[in-house]
């Protein structure tokens, strides 16, 4: 069932702040100008995982990250980072079928603009490498038909002193739950973990270049997510670097 939008909207307009230091800066607006990255296109190009006839696990994530994934969950967003420091990812939606697991969907995305962190700190530029869970959605622009429960609220806007290519980011949100807290709008301020540990990453919209610790995908990816993924299902986030979701 989902949460009140009017309860819900007054807690996201609470957290406008938080947005502005955490999954976006005025240091990421800045930069890229208007120019499309390869994340505009909806099939993945490049950093695709490798081909495998053994989808009884979640393709090149080693036993580590493989352990953490809920026994009940039966939706995985996979995201395959190129390197330790690219900004370069793929995003990969994977749904169990009976005890395996189908390739659904995948886009070319973009992660942190410095890479991946195992430590991921408030401001450092880097996606955190991890399993998470995957339970509250929001944005801009009115609800898709997420199964999510979904805040609308025009406080995730981003800054329009930012580079006009970031301006819509936050049209739609998937909050990933580092270090917050489940159950509220994507951008509500609380942080169990600490101010230091960061937090507000989200899967969000591209704007061709790297974020500052989000994973981004294109808009038609971002609203298939959120018609996607049901709570019902357990999703759950699997991201990092190639390296670190093997090891």
């Amino acid at each position: 069932m989902r949460i009140a939008g009017a309860v819900r909207a007054v807690a996201a307009f609470a957290a406008c702040g938080v947005l502005l230091t955490s999954c976006g800066s005025a240091d990421e607006g800045a930069g890229a100008g208007g120019k499309k990255g390869d994340a505009g296109t909806d099939q993945a190009k490049g950093a695709e995982p490798s081909a495998t006839t053994d989808l009884t696990r979640i393709p090149d994530v080693g036993d580590r990250l493989q352990s953490r994934i809920p026994g009940n969950s039966r939706q995985v967003v996979a995201v395959y980072g190129e390197g330790e420091d690219s900004a370069k990812s793929t995003v990969v939606l994977y749904t169990k079928s009976g005890s395996t697991w189908d390739k659904t969907r995948s886009w070319a995305a973009h992660n942190g603009k410095k890479g991946w962190t195992t430590d991921h700190r408030e401001n450092d530029k880097r996606s955190p490498v991890g399993v998470y869970t995957l339970t509250d959605a929001g944005g801009v622009l009115a609800d898709p038909g997420a199964a999510l429960p979904y805040t609308q609220s025009e406080s995730m806007q981003a800054p329009h002193y930012w580079a006009k290519s970031h301006w819509h980011d936050f049209d739609y949100v998937i909050a990933i739950d580092y270090n917050r807290a489940k159950g509220t709008p994507p951008n509500d301020p609380t942080r169990p973990q600490g101010q230091s540990k960061g937090g507000s990453i989200w899967l969000h919209m591209d704007h061709g270049s790297g974020t500052s610790g989000c994973v981004s995908l294109s808009k038609q990816g971002m609203a298939y997510l959120l018609k996607e993924l049901d709570p019902k299902q357990h999703p759950v986030v699997v991201m990092g670097d190639k390296a670190n979701l093997k090891g």
